[in-house]
């Protein structure tokens, strides 16, 4: 019995396991929403912006570790997600994008809401399709699928002439998905283990550094049995948070422009650095010939292009995390070296510079500062809220002052750092996950990026929490504006035109909370957290001039860190 091109969609939709969709409808797409009109087995969830529903994919996609999916019609529906597209892949997040599209008699010639998507995303997706033939559906569904989640996961964008889903032909589901030009590498050279493994054994000081990788590969659990085996230090990523235990007794935090200093100069003084799903980038290297500058260094990825791309590394591992870690891990056992002592002085050494220099903040009467305000909401959710975040100083401060013990609790937009993206990924998070608590810790700025999502998450009662680090400023510009550009504030003061956070909630059915005081702080988390079936915007009136510490200025080694006591000018000099 043959199905219509949008039936097809549809069904191989459900073969493949989703559940949620998010989108917006357009005429090119009609055929498919009509088709999801009866539809029992499938849930669209209308964003009110299509950046909000790949932002919302994104975040279900990262909250679940499924592939997130999302569906937009053509034209300006098309090109409002190439943002999102974006930051999914600079993340390496899983999704299926379905773009409508004009009609491929039309293609070409400047149809009305055309617009070349395949052409525009091909720089920002995995893979990308036009389907020309109703009878290459469920196939190039298949491949696009399969594409998404395997290997180095990504966004995979498919484009829909509208003759394409009004058409028809034989539904027939491909079982199996075999393309002969991609076969990613899951297990790693055994040679490369054994040598990793000696290394390991050799190395006084060593240092693991866990990527987002780990948790896309789902490898938590042999990250953290390869550092208590080796009693090897771990520190983080701003994409590996979560990977390994905050607050396991090993871990350094994250690393980095705004890393803790132990783990800046754990890295800065280590003999082997251990890069696992790591990709090295600006913001954890700093000056890269400065990085790391006694150390040798192993790189695990399972994709062969990140590997070398921007350091030296000593021994590359190509396979997925998870299977290097559990052939790393059966090697290590069978040395019986006694890791204990051989890292002893190395351990001490790094809980001396934890206890030199924690992660602090000053506090001062009557004003909220941003950092009580997060490590109150670790406190009262007891560290079990999935965290999302915008981008800037909201983000750091949720990295630094919030402690991630499992995987998948900490959800930002890390490569691309969009504004924007952590309440609609808090939306999808939220959709993955019905039970748990979903924050997003947000600026007064990044909120309003993608505030109109609130309707969204007020139609489907979606107890999403949002806590406004409000100080009328673009905080992180204003912090670099502060430190370099002689406190020159161009165009990032928000406070004369912020709306009230409190009255916008209300406008759109949701409920608004409001602390201008230290005091008032824990009693409105609390008071947010007894909502559940509605979101809160949280509005905290903190300090405009709290600034991210440590932080490294840019050109700079990672250990040439700027702390809060210290005259940022007298140190910048020394730094150039």
């Amino acid at each position: 019995m043959k199905k219509s091109g949008a039936e097809i969609l549809i069904e191989c939709l459900k073969k493949e396991g989703v559940k949620h969709i998010f989108g917006y409808p357009g005429g090119v797409v009609l055929n498919i929403f009509d088709v999801l009109y009866d539809e029992k087995d499938l849930e669209l969830i209308l964003t009110r912006h299509e950046q909000g529903a790949i932002h919302a994919a994104d975040g279900y996609a990262r909250a679940s570790g499924k592939v997130g999916v999302a569906i937009v019609t053509s034209g300006p529906g098309a090109t409002n997600t190439v943002t999102g597209i974006a930051t999914a892949s600079m993340d390496s997040i899983p999704l299926v994008v379905f773009s409508g599209q004009v009609p491929t008699m039309l293609i070409g010639n400047d149809a009305f809401q055309e617009a070349d998507i395949v052409g525009i995303t091909r720089p920002c997706t995995k893979h990308n399709f036009l389907v020309k033939d109703v009878k290459d559906l469920a196939q190039t569904v298949r491949e696009a699928f399969h594409i998404a989640a395997t290997g180095r996961p990504g966004p995979v964008l498919i484009d829909l002439p509208k003759d394409v889903t009004a058409g028809s032909a034989d539904f027939i589901w491909p079982e199996e998905v075999k393309i002969r030009s991609y076969n990613p590498t899951y297990h790693g050279n055994k040679f490369m283990i054994n040598q990793a493994a000696q290394m390991i054994a050799h190395a006084k000081k060593p240092v693991i550094m866990a990527g987002g990788g780990v948790i896309l590969s789902g490898a938590s659990k042999e990250l953290k049995e390869l550092a208590e085996l080796a009693k090897i230090p771990v520190t983080m990523t701003l994409m590996g948070l979560g990977g390994f235990p905050g607050a396991n007794k090993l871990s350094m935090g994250m690393l980095g422009m705004h890393g803790t200093y132990y783990a800046n100069t754990a890295v800065q003084n280590s003999d082997l650095l251990i890069g696992i799903g790591v990709r090295f980038d600006d913001r954890v290297t700093g000056k890269t010939d400065s990085f790391a500058p006694l150390a040798k260094i192993i790189q695990v990825d399972i994709d062969p292009t990140s590997i070398r791309k921007n350091v030296r590394v000593d021994l590359p591992v190509v396979g997925d995390v998870k299977n290097v870690l559990r052939d790393l891990i059966k090697v290590l056992k069978e040395s019986k070296e006694q890791w204990g002592a051989i890292r002893s002085s190395w351990l001490k050494q790094i809980d001396k510079w934890k206890e030199e220099r924690p992660l602090t903040y000053r506090a001062e009467k009557n004003i909220i500062e941003p950092e009580f305000v997060v490590e109150k909401i670790y406190e009262v959710t007891k560290g079990d809220a999935i965290i999302c975040t915008e981008v800037g100083q909201n983000q750091m401060w949720a990295a630094q002052f919030y402690k991630y013990d499992q995987p998948r609790k900490f959800i930002s937009s890390g490569g691309l750092g969009t504004m924007g993206y952590g309440f609609p990924a808090a939306i999808g998070a939220q959709f993955a996950c019905p039970d748990k608590v979903v924050i997003d810790i947000a600026g007064d700025g990044s909120i309003q990026m993608n505030i109109q999502e609130l309707a969204t998450a007020v139609i489907n009662k979606l107890p999403v929490k949002v806590a406004i680090l409000n100080n009328g400023y673009l905080g992180m510009v204003r912090q670099w504006q502060e430190l370099f550009f002689k406190e020159r504030y161009a165009h990032t003061h928000l406070e004369t035109g912020n709306p009230d956070f409190v009255k916008v909630a209300e406008a759109y059915g949701a409920v608004g909370l409001r602390a201008t005081k230290p005091e008032e702080v824990v009693p409105v988390i609390k008071e947010a957290l007894k909502v559940k079936n509605r979101p809160v915007f949280m509005d905290f009136v903190v300090d405009w001039k709290a600034k991210v510490f440590p932080m490294v200025p840019a050109g700079a080694a990672i250990d040439q860190m700027i702390f809060n006591e210290e005259k940022p000018e007298k140190k910048l000099k020394a730094v150039k």
